[in-house]
């Protein structure tokens, strides 16, 4: 009914930028919030950063400063612009995205995960 699709991961140096995108489609009516988690090896999954229907934005503290969420040029769209990496962002990352669909139940959807490994 309704799929997130995420590009943009890779593996960069400490100090090394990426963008990553999350494009949701299908079965919309309507999104309250976007946003990516990410979970490292033996690690539980962690908010890193969301965007509201209002464009309020919340950050983990951990990448404050560093990463910027916003909303992508393509509808239904998000990126999150990581710079200043750290060998510690090294994660799956996951989008997420609180969805009013037609038809059915308000619910989350998740997108498959994307690698970040950050190392020299």
């Amino acid at each position: 009914q309704v799929q997130l699709v995420e590009t943009g991961g890779g593996l960069v140096q400490p100090g090394g930028s990426l963008r990553l995108s999350c494009t949701a489609s299908g079965n919309i009516f309507s999104i309250n919030a976007m946003g990516w988690y990410r979970q490292a090896p033996g690690e539980q999954r962690e908010l890193v950063a969301i965007i509201t229907s209002r464009g309020m934005t919340n950050y983990a503290d951990s990448v404050k400063g560093r990463f910027t969420i916003s909303r992508g040029n393509a509808k239904n769209t998000i990126d999150l612009q990581m710079n200043s990496l750290k060998p510690e962002d090294t994660a799956v990352y996951y989008c997420k995205a609180d969805i009013n669909p037609l038809g059915v139940s308000r619910r989350d959807y998740w997108g498959q995960g994307t690698q970040i490994i950050v190392s020299s």
